[in-house]
Formats: C-alpha cells, sequence, structure tokens
C-alpha cells in the first residue's frame, strides 16, 4: 500500500511542488485568448479521461494547481488514486471559472500524464520482483523540480524510494573516497561530523571494496556496475545485518535473474530509468455539458458557452470538494 499524497509530502516536499507548479504555470503566462473570449463569469465543467489502460497517479495535484491561481473551483475524483483504469475512464470532474480551467488544463494533464508513466514502468518492474523478496529502488535520476512528485509515483507503481536528497542518507562514491583516502577514513570522517549521523552507504566495485565497507560497518553496500562473475561473491560478503543494494545496468529482462543470485540475494535493486525514461500516459480532459441545466446567457447567444459554461458562482448538485 503506497502512502498517500497527503502523507507523502513533508513540508519541505510541499514547498518545492508548489514551486515546480508555479513555475510551469509562469512558463504558460496569461492565457489572452481565454481572457478574450470568455465572459470572467463563465464557469467551465470539464472531465479528465484516461485514453489508454493505466495506473492512476497525480490526481490531487489538481487542487494544488487551482490554489496556485487563486481560483474558485471543486473537482471530483471519478476513479481512486493509484488504481488502474481501463482506456476511456473518466477519472475526475472538475468546475473551475473559464479562464482559470484553460490556464491549468495543460499544467494538471502534464503532471498526471508525467506521473502515471512512471507507475506504469515501475509496476511492470515490481511484477518482475514478484516472489523474490528483492526490493525496487529509486534513484535520483529525476527532473529537476519534481523530485518529489516522480517519487511518490515511484511508491505509488509499488516501488520504494531511495533517498530524496544528500542528506537522507550520506552515499560515498569514488570522489569522497579518493577524497578521504579510504573507505574506512571517509566512514568515520562522517560519523565524527554528524551526531546523529545518517545512514551511510558505501559504493563499491570491487571484492576488496565490499570487505573495507563491511569492516567499517556502512549501513547500505552497493554493487555498482559490478561484472556478473564477481556479483554473486560480493553479496556473500556482507552479513544479512547489512543492507546490500545491486545497480548499474539493471534492465526489465534481466532484473529477476539479478534477484535470483545466490547464495545471497540483494535487499534491493536501483533502476534509473523509473524516472529518467518514463513513457508519460496518456490522458486528456474534455468540455462536458452541466449536471443540470443552465441558465440562458443573457450577455451572449453562444451556444458553446450556454451548453458548456456557467455563469456566476452556481454549484453542481452532489458534487463534493476534494481541492
Amino acid at each position: 500500500m503506497f502512502t498517500p499524497w497527503a502523507s507523502f509530502f513533508s513540508p519541505e516536499g510541499k514547498t518545492l511542488l508548489w514551486q515546480s507548479i508555479d513555475l510551469a504555470l509562469a512558463e504558460d503566462g496569461p492565457d489572452l485568448t481565454a481572457e478574450a473570449l470568455f465572459p470572467a463569469d463563465t464557469r467551465l465543467h470539464t472531465v479528465i479521461h484516461a485514453k489508454e489502460d493505466s495506473l492512476l497517479v497525480g490526481l490531487p495535484v489538481i487542487g494544488a494547481v487551482f490554489k496556485r491561481l487563486g481560483a474558485s473551483f471543486r473537482w471530483r475524483a471519478l476513479a481512486p488514486e493509484g488504481s488502474r483504469v481501463p482506456a476511456m475512464t473518466r477519472v475526475a470532474h472538475i468546475t473551475a471559472p473559464a479562464t482559470n480551467m484553460l490556464r491549468a488544463e495543460r499544467v494538471i494533464l502534464n503532471y498526471i500524464s508525467r506521473l502515471s508513466g512512471i507507475a506504469n514502468l515501475t509496476a511492470r518492474f515490481v511484477r518482475e520482483l514478484d516472489g523474490t523478496g528483492t526490493r525496487l529502488l529509486d534513484t535520483r535520476k529525476t527532473t529537476p523540480g519534481l523530485r518529489w512528485p516522480e517519487k511518490y509515483a515511484v511508491q505509488a507503481g509499488g516501488g520504494v524510494n531511495h533517498r530524496k536528497n544528500l542528506a537522507e542518507m550520506l552515499m560515498l562514491k569514488d570522489n569522497h573516497i579518493d577524497a578521504a583516502g579510504s573507505i574506512t577514513q571517509a566512514v568515520a570522517l562522517l560519523r565524527a561530523r554528524y551526531s546523529p549521523c545518517p545512514p551511510v552507504e558505501v559504493e563499491c566495485r570491487t571484492l576488496e571494496h565490499v570487505r573495507e565497507a563491511v569492516a567499517a560497518r556502512a549501513q547500505r553496500i552497493m554493487m555498482d556496475n559490478m561484472p556478473g562473475e564477481l556479483l554473486p561473491q560480493a553479496l556473500a560478503l556482507v552479513p544479512e545485518t547489512i543492507e546490500t543494494e545491486v545497480s548499474g545496468g539493471v534492465t526489465i529482462e534481466n532484473i529477476r535473474a539479478l534477484a535470483l543470485i545466490k547464495p545471497r540475494r540483494p535487499d534491493f535493486i536501483s533502476v534509473g530509468r523509473l524516472t529518467h525514461s518514463a513513457a508519460a500516459a496518456d490522458f486528456s480532459m474534455t468540455l462536458v455539458a452541466s449536471e443540470r441545466p443552465h441558465r440562458r446567457n443573457a450577455a451572449t447567444n453562444n451556444t458553446y458557452v450556454r451548453r458548456f459554461c456557467r455563469q456566476g458562482n452556481d454549484k453542481d448538485d452532489g458534487e463534493r470538494t476534494f481541492g
């Protein structure tokens, strides 16, 4: 069961999410077309459709986008967040001022399509690991500015989040180890500097590195791009009290074989492509007639406006606010 949107984002994560939404809206600028064609008090009714079979991830961004616009809006989910929906499923209904709706449309769809696509790819990898006991990890290879929502999507697809920033876990790579002189010295320096010290992970490429990381009592040891003939030996050197991670060159075709390595299976396998190479899922937003008859628009005889829009601040019967 994945962590719900409302619980997933820390205060820092929420701030970064809002900043990313603000930037996306700023990139579009004002919608001069909508401002010229729609009366100020016109409200639109729309639905979001899944155009392909997909996991549905990111619906709560609807409310976040409209709040950043300062808009008066209502929306309701027509399918559960995190569920798998077939093509042509209506997943959300939205009512909002026309100018706000048309400004928000592409931003909302970009988020939902991107996050759902990440969840879809993650779920494919997770299925390959079924029954192995090995868990799938993401990486920091995320879209700039979208670290938190993309990692939310990974865990919605069944994956596990690696560190969200450089402070959650301290990872020693070649450059760090060279600067300190050895793995042993690097781990000691970290633990002397920070109290309490965050968990330490050491990236290893040789059996000697693994032995040294074990002796230094790192919390996790990563076998990074280790040749296939060395990997079983390296994993066997690590006691059960230290977590192991395999990384580098992992594909949908070989991940299960990596998870079944003997005598010791890896605790985690990390895959960067979950976030840097996932194909966006296909979602669209369309106008729909309101859920009860509209008043005739006295200011204009526009059939489009009368059928699909509402003047003023009328509320839809039976609609509840999620945003």
